[in-house]
């Protein structure tokens, strides 16, 4: 019996440098995932933001046509919730508050894009349902 299994080798395991190689393949391939996804990933938080104040505004204008006005600034989306048009305070998809102002009778309704503060550029822009006045360029 001896000599049947002569010729053969007993198994053996990964050697240290083949892990390695998979581990170097294995993170090439995580950052290359990371570097695609994360844009796609800023740019979902805008647009969830954006339909949210649209979701916003239509409460606020179902609110108006049950009370015959907007809430007051001071009040805010506290309003839509005592009157359960909505469940509960909204936050961003930042994790950060609306701004609620009432601007010439008019609800506007503002996020502070990704950093929280005003203003900003790219994805730290401000977004909001105020109407975009375009200078009279006649």
């Amino acid at each position: 019996m001896k000599r049947r299994f002569k010729g053969r080798r007993a198994p053996r395991g990964m050697t240290l440098i083949e892990i390695m190689v998979v581990l170097v393949i294995l993170g090439l391939i995580a950052s290359a995932v990371v570097i695609a996804v994360f844009p796609q990933l800023q740019k979902a938080r805008v647009d969830r933001t954006t339909l949210d104040i649209g979701n916003l505004d239509s409460a606020l204008k179902l609110y108006n046509a049950r009370k015959g006005k907007f809430p007051d600034t001071a009040t805010g989306f506290k309003a839509l919730v005592d009157m359960e048009i909505i469940d509960k305070m909204p936050k961003d998809a930042w994790g950060n508050d609306y701004i609620y102002t009432l601007e010439n009778g008019r609800p506007v309704i503002t996020s502070y894009g990704a950093d929280g503060v005003p203003g900003g550029t790219g994805y730290d822009a401000d977004i909001s349902n105020r109407p975009q006045t375009t200078p009279n360029t006649r």
